[in-house]
């Protein structure tokens, strides 16, 4: 069954974070995941141009209303016109959501992604600690390689 993986996290990010994300697109398209993200620049671009690398699927989920504003490596390009609230649509599509470094709106996704039930995996990003169910807690990577395994599935954590 082919797993949808959000790769979220913020729009201006650090060479560590690109590099990160890149790895993790790249190794996710290898694995035959559909890519999820928000479609714009920063963490968004660089694992969106990762999973294009390995000829992988990437659906960006825009926030405005021209759906030609993502980013050049998106396979399908969503204009949502929702703005900020196009998070919901990103944390709700994916199975698995993998948060590098972040910002406010990585936080919002990591939230609303733990409520829907939703596997988070956070990689140098926001370190939570959520008073119950011990089921939804964040798990963290320490690397591109563990986050994706973790999100595949193949890592015990």
């Amino acid at each position: 069954m082919t797993k949808y993986i959000a790769v979220i996290g913020p729009a201006v990010c650090s060479s560590a974070e690109r590099d990160d994300a890149y790895k993790i697109g790249e190794m996710l398209a290898a694995r035959e995941s559909v890519l999820i993200c928000g479609g714009g620049s920063g963490v968004m671009e660089a694992a969106a141009q990762g999973a294009h690398s390995a000829n992988g699927v990437v659906i960006g989920i825009l926030p405005g209303n021209d759906h030609t504003a993502g980013n050049p490596f998106l396979t399908y390009a969503i204009a949502s016109g929702l703005g900020e609230a196009r998070n919901a649509i990103i944390a709700r599509t994916a199975d698995t959501l993998i948060a590098v470094g972040g910002e406010y709106g990585t936080l919002s996704e990591i939230a609303l992604a733990m409520k829907m039930g939703k596997k988070v995996i956070l990689l140098n990003s926001w370190q939570l600690q959520p008073a119950r169910p011990a089921d939804r807690i964040p798990l963290i990577a320490h690397s591109a390689a563990e986050a994706v395994e973790i999100a595949i599935g193949r890592h015990s954590s």
